[in-house]
């Protein structure tokens, strides 16, 4: 279902009342989001304005993980999501957004990527 981020509706900072001038503009409108999941590799291929392309991760098995110790990162496979602090709903659902805990094959990493938007799943280790 289609998003509006236009502020016609809203009211002003001194709390006095803004009618809209004019209707909704296309450019004004956002889309769905995007829930990343643990799976085979699924990408979403949006259209930008301007004619540009934008990559959400809708699916993956992989992560690039940052090792703080070593200094390194690498590609390892994504074993379950530990938990998200975004919402219980997304957590119980196993949507990876920025912030939530994976578990890998390295250990417990946090995602500081945002996937659904960015396209791809970057985590930091954590001890």
């Amino acid at each position: 279902m289609t998003q509006w981020h236009g502020d016609l509706h809203k009211r002003k900072k001194t709390g006095g009342r803004r009618r809209p001038y004019r209707k909704k503009r296309k450019y004004e409108r956002g889309g769905d989001p995007v829930y990343m999941t643990i799976g085979e590799r699924k990408l979403r291929v949006k259209r930008a304005k301007g004619g540009g392309v934008k990559i959400a991760l809708a699916a993956d098995i992989y992560a690039n993980v940052f090792d703080p110790e070593k200094k390194a990162a690498q590609k390892v496979k994504i074993l379950r999501l530990l938990s998200n602090p975004a919402s219980r709903d997304l957590e119980r659902r196993g949507v990876i957004t920025k912030g939530a805990i994976i578990e890998t094959e390295l250990g417990k990493a946090k995602v500081t990527s945002r996937p659904g938007q960015d396209g791809v799943i970057n985590a930091i280790l954590v001890k």
